[in-house]
């Protein structure tokens, strides 16, 4: 779930979830899986968490979800077999505390958030600045209106701004895109622009170039507002069946489905403009982790950039 708060309170936040996180480079000759949630290194057991569990698999080459329905015994020796033959001596290791939330190879540098938000302060934005913020343990989306460009499209005001967001387990590149609030109800959108500058972590890089890529994405602002009025005055005959059209190519899960019906009840209406807003009311959904909140963020902003 999304919430309005200040940027100093983000900080917090992401300084609190922090507090026991340490990194290690790891020999691979120290590991041994217990079974599919339980790694011991050098002898000493530890939990694997959902996405460090998910990235390990995918390394050794085994689906994720036949594992999980094997009994411990048979994961533990798939697991151990596979591991035998990683080309890699060392995997870079993500703890808090003295779980594992995630495993990468060494060549991989994830963008810490709190890195993020130190660069986003050294380049001006304030600690009282009001942001939307989704942020947990796997992903953070930060949304930073620019209060001074407010704008009125039939009546709707708007706000637009910049979008941040990045996962230091894994889940997405940092990534910096246009951003709308509604006033109305602080519906978000993340825009579709011609310019959205994504990286693969590699931190040093990212963190030097961020001031360049907030710039370029404001210069598309403008594409985004055409389409917002537009979509207020193109009918939608069945907007039920359209969304669930719309779930179907943007592969949104069970929870997020349900998200978007609660979004829709929100914002019922027979333009594509209310079918947009389903997207973006649905990740002010109380259930969604802030991945799917950014997820729905976006498609809404993917279903507007649709509209000619």
């Amino acid at each position: 779930m999304t919430n309005m708060t200040t940027f100093g309170n983000v900080q917090r936040r992401a300084e609190a979830l922090a507090a026991n996180y340490h990194d290690a480079l790891v020999p691979v000759k120290e590991m041994e899986f217990a079974d599919l949630k339980t790694v011991k290194i050098g002898g000493e057991p530890h939990h694997l968490r959902r996405v460090a569990r998910q990235r390990v698999a995918a390394r050794l080459g085994i689906p994720h979800p036949y594992l999980e329905r094997c009994p411990a015994e048979l994961q533990a020796e798939q697991l151990n077999y596979w591991l035998r033959g990683e080309r890699n001596e060392e995997f870079f290791v993500r703890f808090d505390g003295a779980e594992i939330r995630a495993v990468f190879t060494p060549r991989y540098t994830p963008a810490d958030n709190l890195e993020v938000l130190e660069r986003l302060a050294d380049i001006g934005v304030m600690p009282e600045t009001k942001v939307q913020v989704a942020l947990d343990a796997e992903f953070m989306s930060l949304s930073i209106p620019d209060q001074n460009r407010t704008f009125e499209v039939k009546g709707d005001r708007l706000t637009p701004g910049i979008s941040v967001s990045n996962s230091e387990v894994g889940l997405a590149s940092l990534s910096v895109k246009a951003f709308f609030l509604r006033l109305v109800c602080t519906n978000g959108l993340i825009a579709k622009t011609e310019v959205s500058s994504s990286y693969r972590h590699v931190s040093a890089r990212i963190l030097e170039e961020l001031p360049q890529a907030l710039g370029q994405v404001q210069g598309q602002l403008e594409t985004s507002k055409d389409k917002m009025m537009i979509s207020m005055t193109s009918p939608v005959s069945d907007p039920d069946a359209t969304i669930r059209a719309f779930n179907r190519q943007f592969q949104l899960s069970q929870r997020e489905q349900e998200a978007v019906a609660w979004g829709f009840m929100r914002e019922f209406g027979d333009t594509m403009w209310h079918v947009v807003n389903a997207y973006t009311a649905g990740a002010q959904h109380s259930p969604l982790t802030a991945e799917e909140n950014h997820k729905l963020q976006v498609v809404g902003g993917m279903v507007l950039g649709m509209v000619q």
